[in-house]
């Protein structure tokens, strides 16, 4: 088994002719930076910060893995918003709006998209972008299991990515619906759903 520091050195190899580094492995946060202002959100909410606990434990093993973390979030509406805007929105609505912001702050080598839709390829350089790195697996974490990020693990499979959707990073408005979900996934699209 490789060290992580070499694991680093494979993984920070720059793909050729694009300056990015190759990452066969990405870690995609859906929603995760979210004012949580929409009906439906109050149910959401504790699982929400709950999922976005064992996120950041996974996001932290990311990066010192040395693959890439991409946060592939909604701009809601706002085709003015940038990220920042949104994470200040985010720590002025306190609650579990504020606490998700704290939990997962994007670091200065994540990479950011806003998305239109609930798919985080959809009409987003978000292909391009896995290209350029190498990829060839995608693990989905965020918000809703049941709404973006089916989307985005199903696009990611049509795509030809191996997908991963682990079960304790994402969360819904019940657990009903979670776990249908996650059962579609793991059926449908070949995902692995372990924590």
């Amino acid at each position: 088994m490789a060290s992580s520091s070499a694991a680093r050195a494979i993984n920070h190899k720059v793909a050729s002719g694009t300056g990015m580094p190759r990452s066969r492995k990405v870690l995609l946060l859906v929603d995760f930076i979210n004012p949580l202002d929409f009906a439906g959100a109050d149910d959401l909410a504790d699982a929400a910060v709950e999922a976005a606990r064992a996120t950041a434990r996974l996001k932290k093993q990311f990066h010192t893995d040395g693959a890439c973390v991409i946060y592939v979030n909604d701009n809601f509406g706002q085709w003015r918003s940038d990220v920042p805007t949104l994470l200040r929105r985010c720590r002025g609505a306190g609650g579990a709006a504020a606490e998700l912001a704290r939990l997962l702050p994007p670091a200065k080598a994540d990479l950011m998209i806003l998305k239109p839709r609930h798919s985080g390829f959809y009409a987003t350089p978000l292909d391009l972008l896995l290209e350029q790195l190498s990829a060839k697996e995608v693990v989905v974490t965020g918000l809703a299991t049941d709404y973006c990020v089916k989307c985005t693990a199903m696009d990611a499979y049509v795509r030809g990515y191996r997908v991963v959707v682990p079960a304790d990073c994402t969360a819904a408005e019940s657990e009903p619906r979670k776990r249908a979900a996650l059962e579609w996934m793991e059926q449908a699209l070949k995902a692995r759903i372990t924590p």
